[in-house]
């Protein structure tokens, strides 16, 4: 089967389409066949190196944390699932690889794909959806009528934490750039500031700050209510160590106040992605669909930034 790989640290050059022996699932996993997965912007650093003292798998690496597919079989002691059935998932904590024609992963990793998805829509949803989910409900625990401002709010998981911030009964303030203000309004955002004309100072005071940009986290935490929680789901490019210390820090110091977590969602968390999905609650973004060999260009757009939601994976495309 084929899978994207990398060998070495470096640059989206470094990611090459292998061919590897098609994996047997073993007790408790189930083997997917994999219609399509998505590229997380969260994985440009692990290609790169940034986070080599974070994560020490060994070479060669997988890239991909999202999929959706169908059952191709099941290891010894899986119950739940069954050839056929259509599933959609993540792969385990920290362990990439799900571009990949087949993966074998945890049955607890794993829900119903949405019946009213394509497997291409559905892959650009599993990571981004449920860290927005647990952002929102379990870290931040939003009420409905609180004031929540979602900060990188084009990306995968911001055009997410959008919908679902308004599907539970949040006023929602989105920063974005300028040529996004209307779409991201069109996603259910109250009201969309320009980020390049719009500092901490120029906002008011937010019950709920979800941030995906890393810089500036104090003067964005100044701009919480009394009550307020601020979820911190990305750390500042530039300075990666010690943006990842000090938020810890921060999150240490003040818990109730500043949220920090390492996305690692439960069969149960999938699944209730899915039923937002299926009410409508929760649609996918995608800025572009492209074939297996497209991820080299999919890390370099995300380098460069400027995404709309997320790049997805066509595995049956050529």
């Amino acid at each position: 089967m084929r899978a994207v790989q990398y060998d070495r640290f470096g640059p989206p050059e470094v990611l090459r389409v292998n061919e590897v022996p098609t994996p047997r699932p073993g007790l408790g996993e189930v083997l997917v066949e994999v219609y399509a997965a998505s590229v997380d912007a969260g994985e440009v650093a692990f290609r790169a190196g940034e986070m080599r003292r974070i994560t020490r798998a060994a070479f060669p690496r997988g890239v991909g944390g999202d999929f959706a597919g169908r059952v191709a079989s099941v290891g010894a002691g899986v119950q739940a699932w069954q050839a056929g059935d259509a599933v959609w998932g993540v792969m385990p904590h920290f362990a990439f690889g799900a571009i990949a024609d087949f993966v074998a992963v945890p049955e607890q990793r794993l829900a119903g794909a949405p019946g009213n998805l394509s497997p291409l829509k559905a892959a650009a949803l599993p990571v981004s959806g449920t860290t927005a989910l647990t952002a929102l409900t379990d870290k931040a625990r939003i009420e409905p009528g609180e004031r929540l401002l979602v900060r990188g709010a084009t990306g995968g998981v911001g055009s997410v934490a959008v919908q679902l911030g308004k599907a539970l009964g949040a006023d929602v303030t989105a920063l974005a750039g300028a040529r996004n203000l209307d779409w991201i309004k069109g996603l259910g955002a109250d009201r969309a500031l320009d980020y390049r004309t719009t500092g901490p100072a120029d906002l008011g005071r937010f019950d709920v700050i979800v941030d995906l940009v890393g810089t500036d986290l104090g003067a964005y935490q100044a701009r919480l209510t009394r009550q307020g929680r601020l979820v911190a789901l990305a750390f500042d490019s530039s300075r990666l160590v010690r943006s990842i210390l000090g938020t810890g820090l921060r999150a240490a110091a003040r818990p109730r106040r500043v949220k920090l977590f390492s996305n690692n969602p439960s069969a149960d968390r999938i699944a209730e992605l899915t039923r937002y999905a299926e009410a409508g609650d929760v649609r996918p973004v995608i800025d572009t669909v492209l074939p297996m060999d497209g991820v080299v260009e999919a890390h370099r757009r995300l380098e460069a930034g400027g995404v709309r939601g997320k790049y997805v994976i066509d595995m049956r495309r050529s």
